[in-house]
């Protein structure tokens, strides 16, 4: 058997090619074959978090653990849970309602396009 490797660690980073262009700090989701975009909406099919800016059709780095910084599409309150919402942010997430949509939980309070604090949940 030949030497193996795994593809990415857990609590580590991976590099993805965009296929539209994102903003650090967005929710990044699974958007074909290898490729990733900002979040468009609730999905069980995010990856993580862009560790900085990309065009579309270039590489961003991927964070897949640690506090993370998106933005806020409407109210969050410490404490709650968060799911992905347009534009690569973050919205507080309705228990009971698809709760496989779960990305994190908020650390932190914020408003309508303030940053706030998600530890993901993996």
């Amino acid at each position: 058997m030949s030497d193996y490797s795994p593809l990415h660690k857990p609590g580590q980073t991976i590099t993805r090619l965009t296929s539209g262009a994102v903003t650090g700090g967005q929710v990044l989701i699974v958007s074909g074959s290898g490729t990733v975009a900002a979040s468009t909406a609730a999905t069980h099919a995010w990856v993580g978090f862009a560790a900085h800016d990309a065009a579309s059709g270039d590489y961003v780095t991927v964070e897949k653990d640690g506090v993370q910084r998106p933005i806020a599409s409407g109210t969050i309150t410490a404490g709650q849970l968060v799911e992905a919402a347009a534009a690569g942010a973050v919205a507080a997430h309705t228990n009971g309602t698809n709760d496989f949509n779960v990305i994190g939980l908020a650390l932190t309070s914020a408003t309508n396009g303030q940053q706030v604090e998600v530890a993901p949940i993996r």
